[in-house]
């Protein structure tokens, strides 16, 4: 692997601007968030198999707090306003050092960007109608079935371009080589994005969800310089830099969460950077706090379903099993960090070597 001065500079400058960026937007999300009331109106009442939902109300009273919803515009407005900064000194000023801190690419980052962006709009209907207590789910905003069908779009015309447009259809195997997959990456594809997405029921704890998505990012940014993917590298960070900021002003207490438009965008992107390096095996570890986020709801379920109503947990997702053990918020969520940095650093060591 061959790299530079100049590659490390091209991925920590739009790094730290995306960081500067968003501290900049920051007062005007907050304000217009706060001076809207954008938060949920009711508690959860329900959960996803109709029973009372008394504990997790008693968790998260978001109706008394008052915080705000929609933090994930600060994540994804930190990144598109850093990315189109960057490309345009690059078309106005062309010289070497804009052009190379430029990091929009076709082959690269246009698919993450777009799906990005995308995704987080998506979301950002769905928390506008939570807030505004309308929508197709109890408590307001999209149903889970609608909510996974656009997950399931998304997922699909991912998979295409990379099957038709890159021509990708194979990935890496730690430690035996290449797998070739032929059309059947597309189902892979599909699979693994609306797998990732679920892990996003990750956020609600302050601080939890920020810090864990930027051990990820980080992972895969440092896989995808030494795939010499620099592009791909400096988009990554720009996440990190983006979601640096999101998580200055969302530890405990939060002055918002990320909600849907936060999770929604980076699940699906982080799917699609991991595809384009390759190396999205190494997934399931590197974003294993997801794994068991999504797996200890999917068991609680089963259990009450199949064992007369016996639950495994306390109450799902897993950190909400650890809240109600008495655990404090900060104790949670600093565990999860120590956690998901473990499995950070694992799945790109497994990556480098294998």
């Amino acid at each position: 692997m061959q790299t530079t001065i100049s590659d490390a500079v091209k991925i920590f400058v739009p790094a730290v601007t995306a960081f500067l960026v968003g501290l900049a937007i920051t007062p005007v999300v907050t304000h217009f968030l706060y001076k809207w009331k954008l938060w949920k109106k009711t508690s959860v009442a329900k959960t996803t198999d109709g029973r009372d939902a008394v504990i997790s109300s008693k968790l998260h009273g978001d109706e008394v707090r008052k915080t705000p919803r929609m933090g994930g515009i600060i994540v994804w407005g930190s990144v598109l306003l850093t990315t189109l900064l960057m490309a345009g000194f690059a078309y106005v000023l062309a010289n070497d050092t804009t052009i190379k801190l430029s990091f929009l690419s076709r082959n690269q980052t246009w698919l993450p960007l777009f799906t990005l962006i995308l995704a987080s709009l998506f979301g950002l209907i769905d928390d506008a109608l939570v807030v505004a207590g309308g929508g197709t789910f109890i408590g307001g905003g999209l149903s889970l079935r609608l909510r996974l069908l656009i997950v399931f779009v998304l997922s699909t015309i991912g998979a295409w371009w990379f099957y038709a447009k890159l021509g990708i259809s194979s990935i890496s195997v730690p430690f035996d080589g290449v797998l070739s997959l032929g059309i059947f990456f597309i189902p892979f594809f599909i699979i693994t994005m609306i797998a990732v997405y679920s892990g996003g029921i990750i956020d609600g704890v302050d601080g939890l969800a920020g810090g864990v998505f930027i051990m990820m990012f980080t992972a895969y940014a440092i896989i995808a310089y030494s795939n010499n993917q620099i592009d791909l590298a400096a988009f990554s960070m720009v996440i990190v830099g983006g979601l640096l900021v999101f998580l200055w002003f969302n530890i405990p207490p939060a002055r918002f969460f990320l909600s849907e438009t936060g999770t929604m965008g980076l699940t699906t992107a982080l799917t699609v950077i991991a595809f384009l390096t390759g190396e999205v095996l190494v997934l399931p570890i590197i974003a294993f706090p997801l794994v068991i986020t999504s797996a200890s709801s999917i068991i609680q379920l089963a259990s009450k379903k199949l064992r007369n109503g016996k639950k495994v947990f306390i109450v799902a997702p897993l950190h909400n099993h650890f809240l109600a053990k008495g655990w404090p918020v900060g104790k949670v969520t600093m565990r999860y960090w120590v956690f998901s940095a473990l499995c950070a650093v694992s799945g790109v060591v497994i990556a480098l070597i294998g």
